[in-house]
């Protein structure tokens, strides 16, 4: 009989890299930011291969489909093969046109005043 592996649910989001660390995770699950069959999971529940999770980060709606299980963070690269995204295509294009219109408060390319730079470079073009 094979032993089932178990991995806390907190544990399982900062392996994957959803969250930076696992407190932030935890405290996701414990404000009901990830949520399992539409209802809030707690950060202590363990995590099945198969199971699907709604978490909702900083930057995005997730939705994610288990295919392994992690016990450490590792590299992206390594912790992408461990969950599939299945986020919903709305979501996807609703971010990016969110990033489209997002605006960082820097100056645009070529618009407004010049910088300390340009200002330098047309001052020194300027004295010749």
């Amino acid at each position: 009989m094979a032993v089932k592996e178990k991995i806390r649910l907190d544990k399982y989001l900062w392996a994957i890299r959803l969250f930076k660390t696992r407190s932030l995770a935890a405290t996701a699950c414990d404000t009901g930011k990830v949520k399992f069959d539409g209802l809030q999971a707690k950060s202590s529940r363990s995590v099945s291969i198969g199971d699907e999770y709604e978490v909702k980060t900083e930057a995005k709606r997730w939705r994610i489909k288990v295919t392994g299980l992690l016990q450490n963070r590792v590299a992206y690269t390594e912790a992408i093969l461990h969950y599939m995204d299945i986020t919903p295509e709305e979501e996807i294009q609703r971010l990016q046109y969110q990033a489209a219109s997002f605006h960082t408060g820097k100056r645009r390319s070529k618009i407004g005043r010049p910088t300390k730079k340009e200002r330098r470079e047309l001052d020194e073009f300027l004295d010749d």
